[in-house]
């Protein structure tokens, strides 16, 4: 069951991506937080879990190495090394930032060394982004794919990718779906699934 450790979690999430939205539109970022928490409770995740999807992409996107020391003293180590494994950053620089496939296959190499918490929460995190990018290209086109760093055969190449990394995990994550879903993203898109 859940406890106030998850409000607590739920609050300070909300609080960090307030003024976030999806990459491209004006959904509230924290739709996604939700999303990505929900699928990791219903394929069996614990609140330490679930309190790592919510914060996952914390790190990443809203204060780098001082917000990761704030989830570590709010919500303990267990919760923080998840969000770290499932960051593919963790600074705040733009110009420090790695590009974005080097960022990608490092992020894939820990993947593939994942334990089974945090390859629930990155194949919820994936399944979650590939439907927004299904969706949002059937109803607006193709052209949705500009706004993001990677070009759609590269982003086809990552989630199948994705799909690739957790496959031992198949029966404790969505990885079935992710491979599924890369499968209709690329098929949209004029692509084949490498």
């Amino acid at each position: 069951m859940l406890t106030d450790r998850f409000s607590d979690a739920l609050t300070y999430a909300e609080r960090l991506h307030r003024a976030q939205t999806r990459k491209g539109n004006d959904i509230p970022y924290v739709a996604h937080l939700l999303a990505v928490a929900a699928v990791v409770l219903e394929w069996g995740g614990d609140e330490d879990t679930a309190i790592a999807a919510l914060l996952h992409d914390a790190v990443e996107d809203q204060g780098g190495a001082e917000t990761l020391a704030e989830i570590t003293r709010r919500f303990g180590d267990r919760v923080a090394a998840m969000v770290v494994a499932c960051s593919d950053s963790v600074t705040t620089s733009k110009q420090e930032k790695a590009p974005w496939a080097e960022r990608k296959r490092k992020h894939l190499a820990k993947l593939a060394e994942a334990g089974p918490e945090v390859a629930l929460i990155s194949a919820a995190d994936k399944l979650h982004n590939l439907g927004a990018m299904i969706r949002d290209v059937r109803r607006d086109g193709v052209e949705t794919m500009r706004r993001f760093n990677a070009s759609p055969a590269d982003t086809v190449w990552y989630y199948a990718s994705v799909g690739r990394a957790l496959a031992r995990y198949r029966a404790q994550a969505p990885v079935d779906e992710i491979e599924a879903a890369t499968a209709e993203l690329a098929d949209l898109l004029g692509l084949e699934v490498p």
